[in-house]
C-alpha cells in the first residue's frame, strides 16, 4: 500500500555464557611480547651468564666442555620465555637435572630455573604451572641433598631454597590474575561500546520507521483524497462548474497541507538539528479529517461516547492515524459504500477506536501481506500496549483498536 512498513532487523546483544566465562579463566594469558620486554630478557640472561662464568670457573676433567654448556642451557632459552613459556621451562629444567647428573655444584645460573617458573606461572594455566613448581622444588631438594656436605648447607638454607620456587610460583600467579582482570575490564569496555553502538543503530532504525509511517499516512491519505476530488471535478466541470471549482480548491489545500507535512518530516532526515516541526495531529483534528473524507465522497458518520479528557499526544496521534488510514482504505478498497462509521468510545480504563464500512470492494491487504498501512497501525497500537483487530465483517470491513487509557502526568 505504499511506504511505511518496517523490516529493520534488531541486533540483540548476546550475553557471554557462564561456562564460557569460567573457561576463559583456565586459558593461558600470553600477551604479545614487546621489544622492550625481549630486550630485558636478553639483558637478564646475559648478565646471569656472565656473572656465573668467573664463579663456576673452568671445570676439570673430560666433561669440562659439557659443564661449560650447562650455564648456556640455563640462560640462553630464557630469551624466548615470553613466546614459549612451557618449552623454555622444560629446557631449563632438563639442563638443571643434567647439571646434577654431571655432579656440578649449585650455580648462579640455576637462578634461571626460578625465573622461568615465574614466567610460566604468569602466562600459563595452573594445570601446567603447578606441576612445574613441584618439579622445581624436587630439583632444589635433590640438589641440596647431593651438595649439602660439600657446600655446608644448613636446614635453614635448604628451607630458603625451597621457598624460592614457591614464592616464584605465587608471584607468577598474582601477575596472571592481574592480567586476567585487566583483560576482563578491557573486554567489558569493548562489550559496552558495542552495546552503545547497537542501541544507537536501533534508535536510528526506530526513528526512520516512525518517519516512514508518518510519510505513508500523509502520502497515502492525501493522494487518495486528491485523486477522488480531481475525478469528481473532472466529471462535473461542464455540468456544475462551481462544484468542480470547490473540489479543485480542496485539492489545492490538501496538496499544500501534504507538502508542509512532508517538508517537516524530511527536514528531520536532512539535518541532525531539531527541526521546526508543527504539532502532530490529535483528537482536535478528527473533525477536519472526517470533513475531508466526506468531501472526497465517503458517507462518514461519527459516534463519540465518553469524555476524552487530557490524553497524551502519542495516544491522540495513534487514534488520528488509525482513523486516517482506515478512511484511506475505504476510499481505495471498499468500492461503493453507503455507510462508513467512525466510533470512538472513551472508557474509564481503555479507549476503543472503530472504523467500519459496508463496502464490497477488494479486501484490504493484511499486516502479513504486501501492504504497510495496517502494519503501521499495528505497530503504533502495539507501542502503546494496545490491541488491533482488522478483517471483514458480515456486511463489510472493520478496523478496531483498543488502547489503554493513560492521562498526561
Amino acid at each position: 500500500m505504499g511506504i511505511g512498513g518496517r523490516d529493520d532487523p534488531r541486533l540483540p546483544t548476546a550475553a557471554p555464557e557462564k561456562g564460557a566465562e569460567r573457561g576463559a579463566l583456565d586459558e593461558p594469558v600470553r600477551p604479545p611480547p614487546t621489544r622492550s620486554g625481549v630486550l630485558v630478557d636478553v639483558i637478564v640472561a646475559a648478565a646471569v651468564f656472565l656473572y656465573n662464568l668467573p664463579i663456576q670457573g673452568i671445570p676439570a676433567g673430560g666433561a669440562s666442555l659439557l659443564a661449560l654448556l650447562v650455564p648456556v642451557g640455563l640462560c640462553l632459552p630464557y630469551v624466548w620465555r615470553r613466546r614459549h613459556p612451557v618449552a623454555v621451562f622444560v629446557v631449563i629444567l632438563l639442563t638443571a637435572y643434567v647439571q646434577l647428573g654431571l655432579g656440578i655444584e649449585l650455580l648462579v645460573a640455576d637462578l634461571m630455573l626460578v625465573l622461568a617458573l615465574v614466567g610460566l606461572a604468569a602466562r600459563d594455566v595452573p594445570a601446567r604451572s603447578v606441576p612445574a613448581a613441584g618439579l622445581t622444588i624436587a630439583w632444589v631438594v635433590l640438589a641440596s641433598a647431593l651438595h649439602q656436605a660439600h657446600q655446608s648447607l644448613t636446614l635453614g638454607d635448604v628451607a630458603v631454597l625451597v621457598l624460592l620456587p614457591i614464592t616464584a610460583w605465587v608471584s607468577g600467579q598474582l601477575t596472571r590474575t592481574r592480567r586476567q582482570h585487566i583483560q576482563g575490564l578491557e573486554e567489558r569496555n569493548r562489550q559496552l561500546e558495542r552495546e552503545r553502538e547497537i542501541q544507537v543503530r536501533m534508535a536510528a532504525a526506530e526513528e526512520r520507521a516512525r518517519i516512514a509511517r508518518e510519510i505513508h499516512d500523509v502520502v497515502s491519505h492525501n493522494l487518495s483524497a486528491v485523486t477522488l476530488l480531481a475525478d469528481g471535478a473532472a466529471s462535473t466541470v461542464r455540468t456544475d462548474p462551481e462544484q468542480a471549482r470547490t473540489a479543485m480548491i480542496t485539492v489545492r489545500d490538501t496538496g499544500r497541507e501534504a507538502m508542509t507535512q512532508m517538508r517537516s518530516m524530511l527536514s528531520v532526515l536532512r539535518s541532525d538539528d531539531d527541526a521546526d516541526l508543527g504539532p502532530q495531529p490529535g483528537l482536535a483534528d478528527l473533525d477536519a479529517l472526517v470533513d475531508e473524507a466526506r468531501a472526497a465522497g465517503s458517507p462518514v458518520r461519527v459516534n463519540v461516547a465518553g469524555d476524552a479528557g487530557d490524553l497524551p499526544a502519542g495516544t491522540q496521534l495513534t487514534i488520528y492515524r488509525i482513523v486516517q488510514e482506515s478512511l484511506t482504505n475505504v476510499r481505495k478498497h471498499a468500492g461503493d459504500v453507503d455507510d462508513v462509521e467512525v466510533a470512538i468510545t472513551y472508557g474509564e480504563n481503555e479507549i476503543e477506536a472503530r472504523v467500519s464500512d459496508d463496502g464490497r470492494g477488494d479486501p484490504v491487504p493484511t499486516a502479513d501481506g504486501p501492504g504497510h498501512g495496517l502494519l503501521g497501525m499495528r505497530e503504533r497500537v502495539t507501542a502503546l500496549e494496545g490491541t488491533l483487530h482488522t478483517g471483514p465483517t458480515g456486511d463489510g470491513y472493520q478496523v478496531r483498536a483498543v488502547l489503554p487509557r493513560r492521562r498526561n502526568p
